[in-house]
């Protein structure tokens, strides 16, 4: 293996928690994934614990998005994809028949790489799904609920004059955590960002990673990036993909400064990508 230095990057806190302590909130085991005759993912095995970040990271292509999309069955919408293999959440068979995926959704959210707003407005934006899930029975229910979602999106104090007004009509980065208060309205486990901030300017991009440190202690995150310093920013484990497998996933610190496959230290190298 090359023993050239490793990048120095500011690793997010607390990364030194070892995978065994903490509870484990969703398992892959062996997934495949087929896009007709192409292989996309070949035996992902992978344990993503409760209440921290997990980054995804890897070359474009190497198949992250698609397992990301895998967890809450985003790939079902995709006529020639064929998923197999077993993936649980709290230990239930996330693809068996009989599993709700309507229901499956709302516990394991969606945010994607550009802000999606509802044409709706900001307070619609976040009362559709707990309307549609039947998780408030009154009106002051629903009001307590968007309220407190834009509070941990922390985008409360910027809309609360104008939540009739558009969602549309927000900012770039106040759009992307107005869907992050739309994921969390529908009382998640986990959120799902599929490069969340790769639209964003720096500013809301650091907001956008503050909001996520804070969300952890509440949700399991899982995050594509593209990014290698937001990975180390923001994650306490990180997972390296490529050519749909996964290849190395550990603590992020370790990860990023001694990586035990060379694909791996190739690509935080620069080598590959």
């Amino acid at each position: 293996m090359d023993s050239s230095p490793m990048p120095e990057l500011a690793v997010a806190p607390q990364q030194q928690a070892p995978a065994t302590n903490q509870p484990v909130k969703m398992v892959s085991k062996g997934v495949d994934v087929h896009y007709g005759n192409k292989q996309a993912l070949f035996g992902v095995d992978l344990d993503i614990p409760a209440n921290q970040v997990i980054s995804l990271i890897g070359p474009s292509g190497c198949g992250k998005s698609t397992f990301l999309r895998c967890l809450n069955r985003m790939n079902d919408v995709i006529d020639i994809c064929r998923v197999s293999g077993k993936i649980t959440l709290d230990d239930d068979d996330i693809y068996a028949p009989e599993l709700d995926v309507v229901e499956l959704r709302a516990r394991v959210g969606m945010v994607f790489q550009k802000p999606n707003p509802f044409p709706k407005s900001i307070y619609e934006n976040i009362a559709y799904g707990p309307r549609i899930h039947g998780l408030t029975s009154t009106k002051n229910e629903l009001d307590d609920l968007v309220e407190s979602s834009l509070e941990r999106a922390g985008l409360l104090k910027e809309v609360k004059d104008r939540l009739n007004e558009p969602g549309t009509g927000l900012s770039g980065g106040q759009q992307q955590r107005l869907c992050i208060a739309r994921a969390i309205a529908t009382k998640p486990d986990v959120i799902l960002m599929d490069e969340p901030c790769s639209a964003l300017d720096p500013i809301a991009t650091a907001i956008v990673e503050e909001l996520i440190h804070e969300l952890r202690l509440n949700y399991t995150i899982v995050i594509v990036t593209h990014s290698m310093q937001q990975a180390a920013r923001v994650s306490q484990r990180t997972a390296f993909f490529h050519l749909g497998y996964l290849v190395e996933e550990g603590e992020t610190g370790k990860i990023f400064s001694s990586p035990l496959d060379e694909r791996t230290q190739d690509y935080i190298m620069g080598r590959t990508g």
